[in-house]
């Protein structure tokens, strides 16, 4: 989990893929998106001003959040993001912005809401973007986040069967393949304290994530078992939400409509025709076609 202080960490880029229609859409997993909304809706707040959606993709759960005014949609890719556009409109709604994580592009307390969903477990170092996030949030702000659970029943009863090396007891991340990360739900508590988080409620999710089940049980009767499973506080599903409060006295900018700051010094941005300036680095950030382009400075003639 240590990387050289001097490399910045590795990124998962899906720039170009076809993950909406390679993952999601007719390849089975109706059964995990439909069991996903369902402790969405448990955790989130019955309204909100802003709400930063990291890792949004192609959009898949962004209509979820209706309760906030306004929804910023995050992702390092730029054609998923011109995908979810194309879907969601370019109003004042929804805000499109391409930027690294580990870098977010905005001014500190400009959010009271947050989500990161099926995007941690490719982070090398997650307690980086944890504290990127608690910077951009106001303070008692909602967070909710899913991970990947080490700890999940069948990891637990492979290793006692001695069918894996790696413990699912110990709380250290495991890398089960290149940029794919496991964590317990121990280690993810202590990284949202450290960021500046109070962890609340934890809903385990998708404990029917199995083939075999998912072919021959109708997907109306796995949800409807999951949903009284998410209940039941038991941390060993392959999933787990977490929502947890923003601590602190930060400041809150909620009411700025001037959310952006440069990525690589915090400053104000000023808008410059197409796109945004820093004067501090004499950097410009593009504009492309209504999405915030912040993966990587324009290159000045």
């Amino acid at each position: 989990m240590m990387q050289d202080i001097q490399s910045p960490p590795e990124i998962c880029d899906y720039e170009g893929a076809t993950y909406r229609t390679d993952f999601w859409e007719g390849k089975g997993r109706d059964y995990e998106d439909r069991v996903e909304r369902l402790a969405l809706r448990r955790l989130l707040p019955q309204r909100g001003e802003r709400l930063l959606e990291i890792g949004a993709g192609f959009g898949r759960l962004t209509q979820e959040y209706n309760t906030y005014n306004q929804v910023v949609l995050l992702d390092y890719s730029l054609s998923q993001l011109q995908y979810a556009q194309a879907h969601l409109g370019t109003s004042g709604r929804y805000v499109y912005v391409a930027a690294n994580a580990y870098k977010l592009p905005f001014q500190q307390g400009v959010f009271d809401g947050a989500t990161l969903i099926r995007v941690i477990h490719h982070f090398v170092d997650a307690p980086a973007v944890l504290a990127q996030i608690r910077h951009a949030l106001t303070p008692d702000a909602t967070f909710i986040l899913e991970f990947a659970n080490k700890r999940n029943l069948k990891a637990v009863i492979r290793y006692a069967l001695k069918q894996q090396t790696w413990n699912p007891h110990a709380l250290e991340p495991v890398e089960f393949a290149a940029l794919n990360f496991d964590f317990h739900p121990q280690y993810i508590e202590h990284a949202l304290f450290d960021a500046g988080f109070a962890t609340g409620e934890r809903i385990p999710v998708s404990f029917f994530r199995v083939a075999v089940l998912k072919r021959l049980v109708p997907t109306g009767l796995l949800v409807g078992m999951d949903n009284i499973l998410q209940r039941s506080g038991l941390l060993y599903a392959p999933s787990i939400f977490v929502r947890s409060r923003a601590t602190g006295d930060t400041p809150n900018h909620l009411d700025t409509d001037d959310i952006f700051a440069c990525p690589e010094c915090g400053k104000p941005l000023t808008r410059r025709r197409e796109a945004l300036y820093c004067e501090h680095d004499d950097l410009h950030w593009a504009i492309r076609d209504g999405i915030y382009d912040f993966k990587a400075p324009l290159e000045q003639s």
